[in-house]
């Protein structure tokens, strides 16, 4: 028996395939039956913690009656827009970073700072110089996932194995073609995995970008529950994003283990 507990928490060791879903399955079911003995019973008032009936109730009324859909795709939209901006000016710029110090001692300082300043405080620069509209909306996001993935970027570049790079330069590579064959190559699986983190943080930044002039949005639906005082309907619209974000997560999981399968079977 200690040996097969033993087992279970090796360091850094895969667990069977059964038991690692068991165990994943078993926090949701916890707070799941905990949020049910809370509603159900009684222990809590319906407006402070509404049951979960009243949840999906109140996700088919925003779905049905207030066009969820439409905001959901709205929403999307912006964040995939604002992710392939802020992927087009990172990547190569943290390539150039990573590989040339000279190139990143000069944007380095600019950038350092950016890290460290509230997303949020850039709102009213940003309304002042693209409006309240869609452009203000998106160059929030891009803003938010830019400052995240270029130091990610940097990094990954810069932990490339230098052997590999010398021997390439060895063998008659040009700078540029190190960069190309080498250098890219073994940071792309890297880089990508962070795509995953600056998803999380694009959802986390949508509800922000949205609270002025909404449109039919994701964020429009979180004022509405607030201004009815639903609580079924706010968390209907966390549960949504929530949902949302573990799906493009899962995406993303899947495109990287079919372009890097090397390194899943490895």
């Amino acid at each position: 028996m200690a040996r097969s507990k033993s087992n279970l928490f090796s360091i850094r060791q895969p667990l069977p395939k059964q038991t690692a879903f068991l165990l994943g399955f078993a926090a949701p079911a916890l707070v799941l039956g905990a949020w049910c003995v809370a509603t159900y019973g009684g222990l809590v008032k319906p407006d402070f913690l509404p049951t979960p009936t009243e949840v999906l109730r109140g996700t088919l009324q925003l779905f049905i009656q207030n066009d969820l859909a439409t905001a959901i795709y709205v929403s999307t939209r912006r964040i995939a827009l604002a992710f392939l901006l802020a992927s087009a000016v990172a990547l190569p710029l943290g390539v150039l970073m990573g590989a040339f110090d000279p190139v990143n001692r000069f944007f380095e300082p600019i950038m350092a700072p950016l890290r460290y300043m509230p997303i949020s405080a850039f709102i009213p620069l940003l309304i002042l110089w693209f409006g309240i509209y869609e452009s203000q909306k998106i160059a929030f996001l891009f803003l938010g996932v830019f400052v995240y993935l270029l130091p990610v970027v940097v990094s990954s570049i810069r932990l490339v194995p230098e052997e590999l790079v010398q021997t390439a330069l060895t063998l008659g590579a040009s700078k540029f073609q190190v960069i190309r064959t080498v250098l890219v190559p073994a940071a792309l699986p890297e880089i990508f995995d962070s795509f995953r983190v600056m998803n999380a943080i694009a959802w986390t930044y949508v509800i922000l970008a949205e609270a002025i002039n909404p449109g039919n949005s994701l964020g429009y639906m979180v004022q509405l529950a607030y201004s009815h005082q639903k609580a079924s309907w706010s968390f209907a619209g966390l549960l949504v994003i929530g949902g949302i974000g573990l799906l493009t997560d899962f995406l993303i999981r899947t495109i990287s283990s079919v372009l890097f399968r090397w390194r899943e079977t490895s």
